[in-house]
């Protein structure tokens, strides 16, 4: 049973995880992988936190380097070129920020906005929420999961179905309504909960690029791997965060 105080520790842990989204100053922290050199601008790629092999046998390390070195790096780069063509006020403005206040965005730079900024804010929780056999939920948020989808295998169903219905690219979302409720929802491409007012507390990435490498066309057999990689401290550090 997770207790209040140390949900309140997973929230610090999961706040740090995200301290970078809104930074210009390269990252400290000690990792394992080396961070690709920084574009310029305010947004910066955050170090992946673990070896690329830390997921292995579920995801494969060349999958987590080029997912992370690679696609998100890219992310990062367009989004900060984007933002260098906004108006002064905006070009200060969080990932947050810029994604639920698409539309005060100029129209030239709303979809750069829309993609990389929904790109960067999405990989950023994706890769503070993974770790090699992470377990199930527990303590108050798994008494939620329980209390919302029946039980922790139902939920694992009840999302897996999610991710196996979106068309194409995007995500599925264990997310939380502005009413404190959890909810499953997808979203296409890189858009993000955010940008409908829900705070996302898992997603679970079932563009080609995440799994490809390993799994080809088994999307299925990529969900059920990657719900064995869940960092369920981060994710109740999270609903104890937007719960308070």
């Amino acid at each position: 049973m997770i207790t209040r105080r140390a949900a309140i520790k997973n929230t610090l842990l999961a706040g740090a995880a995200f301290s970078f989204l809104n930074s210009s100053e390269e990252s400290t922290a000690q990792t394992s992988t080396a961070i690709p050199e920084a574009v310029d601008g305010p947004f910066i790629l955050p170090p992946l936190g673990y070896a690329y092999d830390a997921l292995e046998p579920y995801i494969d390390a060349k999958t987590m380097e080029i997912h992370h070195d690679k696609h998100h790096a890219a992310y990062v780069k367009n989004l900060n070129l984007a933002v260098a063509k906004l108006p002064g006020e905006q070009q200060k403005w969080s990932v947050e920020d810029l994604i639920t206040r698409l539309s005060q965005i100029p129209e030239t730079e709303r979809t750069a906005i829309q993609n990389n900024g929904g790109g960067h804010f999405n990989h950023s929780l994706f890769w503070a929420t993974l770790k090699k056999d992470g377990g199930r939920a527990a303590g108050l948020l798994g008494d939620a999961i329980k209390a919302k989808f029946g039980s922790y295998e139902d939920f694992e169903k009840q999302i897996t179905a999610t991710a196996m219905k979106v068309f194409g690219s995007g995500w599925a979302w264990l997310s939380l309504s502005p009413e404190k409720m959890l909810l499953l929802e997808s979203t296409p491409n890189q858009n993000s909960p955010i940008a409908g007012g829900n705070q996302p507390l898992l997603g679970i990435d079932v563009w080609e690029h995440a799994y490809y490498l390993k799994y080809q066309n088994k999307r299925a057999d990529y969900v059920a791997a990657l719900l064995k990689c869940i960092n369920w401290d981060v994710v109740s550090g999270r609903f104890a965060k937007f719960t308070a």
